[in-house]
């Protein structure tokens, strides 16, 4: 079966030398083409995901033409203004494949608002909402390697698809041929026919105005003398995050020159991921050279943020997306009581995998804080039914541990722009009272418990990957495990389980231990990966460490 459809694709005209290539080069390699043609990239609520190259299980233009033909069968049954907004990161292919969107959109009759220029997740989620289009499209793998591409598809909110809208898409992209099925119009008739346009400057402004307007101390910058280092890593953060930088009076901005400008081949790390070290690594060494308050660095698509910070010895210390997460909602709740701008019954909202710290600055402040399964556009969600009441003023921030940061209602995915403001602000509030983020953060250690959270990520390659995935899961629910490193199980979550839990169901599960320890078991739905997340408390960060490494030997077992 696959074979044949290698052959199909081998005989076909596919618009593209490399894909034509890479089929004759695995002409002999039965492996090769299984490994291709076999199965194809899902669609699911997080759009599509896939290493570029030639069949049904990469991503390349006729995958793309195929999905966006789903895409426009859905909104073709939506009513309201028949439109889709796109925008594209700097992975290779990204601009040619969010062309082809366009194309097959328009080929249907459905008008479409894209970016003249590479721009973020928050910019394509704000188009959605500012151009009341039926969906978004935006063309990116976050924070993959060079190798990779995605897609992922958004409702009329500017929230990531919801399972029902992707399930139907599903289908319709199941009921497309992969290489005649998708309608299909060249760009520049689109243009022509005026079905595709660019999103135009008002726009931009709106969402850099609705970005100002969450500062929590408007001016403060102007007067710091904040000095910064920022790494886009060849992504799409340095025209954004510049400009709102330049906005609030920081003027002192150092670019890591090596990582300025676009690059899909991410030259210069393995993983443009602002988690990993790798990815900071040139940014640090510039920082210490120049003697910056503050290193930033953001994704690819830019909507996630991380930073290392200048401690008192001169050295730098990087900051989990735990430990901001608590930072900024400490900052933002305290600043806006002080500045009397805090609305009645305020909102936060977290992912179930992020750290219970945030909990105890919550409830300090009186905030009400949900928590949400992993992924932001639960937290989109959470927005969406304050906005029904009309009370989507009272969030006033949502974070995930993995560096993911909202503080407003404008956009409903997570904005590595208002995460970079916000972060600066903070730096040179802290500055401007003798004080310092590094020691804010040890205020909230003493006050609250040393606690640390820690993510395990184990991969399990090639196709059988997933299904192995899919075996510990099962066995972790037929056999639980009573005990983690010598610690007692005494509370089990299985979010799989809505009724136990309010939550939509989820494949992920809980374990509270008897020494206030926390594990959880989340397997990827994108990628063959297992994450394992540890919460564990000490007396100091040597003893809650030594706590989760007893924790992590014992999950690893598990996973073998």
């Amino acid at each position: 079966m696959y074979q044949d459809e290698y052959k199909r694709w081998l005989a076909a005209d596919l618009e593209d030398f490399d894909l034509g290539q890479e089929l004759r080069s695995i002409a002999d390699d039965d492996e090769a083409i299984k490994e291709r043609f076999a199965v194809s990239l899902q669609f699911g609520t997080a759009g599509l995901r896939g290493t570029l190259g030639a069949g049904t299980n990469r991503m390349n233009i006729w995958v793309v033409r195929q999905a966006t033909q789903g895409v426009a069968n859905w909104v073709l049954t939506q009513g309201g203004t028949q439109s889709v907004a796109i925008s594209y990161d700097s992975r290779l292919k990204g601009w040619k494949f969010a062309r082809d969107a366009a194309s097959v959109l328009a080929a249907n009759g459905i008008k479409v608002y894209i970016y003249d220029e590479l721009m973020p997740v928050p910019a394509l989620s704000f188009a959605t909402r500012y151009y009341k289009c039926n969906a978004g499209i935006m063309v990116t793998a976050s924070h993959n390697p060079a190798r990779y591409n995605g897609y992922k598809a958004y409702g009329p909110d500017g929230c990531q698809m919801t399972d029902d809208a992707a399930a139907v898409v599903y289908n319709a992209i199941q009921e497309t041929d992969v290489l005649t099925g998708a309608k299909f119009m060249s760009f520049a008739e689109g243009v022509e026919k005026g079905l595709i346009k660019f999103v135009g400057d008002d726009c931009k402004e709106a969402l850099y105005d609705s970005i100002k307007a969450r500062q929590v101390r408007p001016g403060l910058c102007k007067t710091a003398g904040l000095k910064l280092v920022y790494s886009p890593l060849n992504g799409t953060g340095l025209v954004p995050v510049t400009r709102i930088l330049a906005d609030m009076g920081i003027d002192d901005v150092t670019i890591v020159p090596e990582q300025e400008y676009p690059n899909g081949y991410f030259t210069t790390c393995p993983y443009p991921n602002p988690e990993i070290f790798e990815a900071l690594q040139k940014g640090l060494e510039l920082a210490k050279k120049v003697g910056a308050d503050l290193m930033l660095a953001t994704d690819p698509d830019a909507d996630r943020v991380g930073i290392a910070m200048k401690c008192p010895d001169g050295s730098y210390e990087l900051v989990s997306g735990n430990e901001m997460g608590v930072l900024l909602l400490d900052y933002i709740a305290a600043g806006r009581i002080e500045q009397g701008t805090m609305p009645k019954n305020p909102v936060a909202v977290m992912s179930i995998v992020s750290t219970p710290l945030a909990e105890k600055v919550a409830a300090h402040y009186g905030v009400e804080l949900r928590q949400t399964l992993t992924g932001f556009k639960w937290i989109g969600d959470q927005i969406a039914k304050l906005e029904e009441d009309g009370e989507e003023d009272r969030f006033i921030f949502g974070f995930e541990e993995s560096y993911g940061y909202l503080a407003g209602p404008y956009v409903r995915d997570k904005d590595a722009i208002i995460g970079s403001m916000l972060i600066c602000e903070m730096a040179a509030y802290y500055r401007s009272i003798g004080s310092s983020i590094k020691q804010r953060l040890e205020e909230i250690y003493a006050e609250y418990g040393r606690c640390y959270n820690k993510i395990d990520t184990v991969e399990f390659p090639g196709l059988s990957g997933m299904d192995k995935m899919a075996g510990i899961m099962s066995g972790l629910r037929e056999d639980p495990p009573t005990e983690f490193g010598g610690r007692n199980v005494v509370k089990v979550m299985d979010y799989a389980k809505p009724q136990e839990t309010g939550l939509p169901k989820a494949n992920v599960l809980s374990y509270d231990l008897d020494d206030g320890s926390k594990v959880i078991i989340r397997p990827s739905g994108t990628e063959p990966k297992i994450k394992a997340y540890y919460t564990t408390y000490g007396k100091d960060l040597d003893e809650a460490r030594e706590a989760k490494d007893q924790l992590s030997a014992s999950v690893k077992e598990i996973f073998k």
